[in-house]
């Protein structure tokens, strides 16, 4: 694993995020919130598959999203552990079961808690690799 790979990785992250703030900033539809919905998703993907990178990196080796988080917490990349797992479950949940109700609970969750905590977190990968 080469620097640059990990800096090619967190620059990919960095790119979804700034998407998906976009989205957030935009939306109000139903098929809008979707479309954030669908950001999100794929921004998470980007997110654990750096922390996953990173850690490889260090000489951590990972192989689920879960794993990823609880190693990049006990490694100082990342803050807040429950954040980024309760991330995950909204992530899964979103990918598997479609609703009204939860969707728009998880739009309000990427909205006010996810993408700041992605933001933040972003910051602090930059500042530590």
């Amino acid at each position: 694993m080469k620097k640059v790979e990990v800096l090619l990785a967190i620059e990919k992250f960095e790119k979804a995020l700034e998407k998906l703030k976009e989205g957030v900033k935009i939306a109000k539809t139903e098929i809008e919130k979707d479309g954030v919905i669908q950001r999100f998703e794929f921004t998470f993907e980007l997110f654990w598959k750096t922390l996953k990178i990173i850690l490889q990196y260090k000489g951590i080796e990972t192989r689920s999203p879960r794993s990823a988080i609880k190693e990049a917490f006990r490694a100082g990349l990342i803050d807040d552990d429950e954040i980024f797992l309760d991330m995950l479950e909204d992530r899964n949940l979103t990918s598997h079961i479609y609703d009204e109700v939860t969707a728009e609970e998880i739009f309000k969750r990427i909205k006010k808690i996810y993408t700041p905590g992605l933001e933040k977190t972003l910051k602090m990968l930059k500042e530590r690799v």
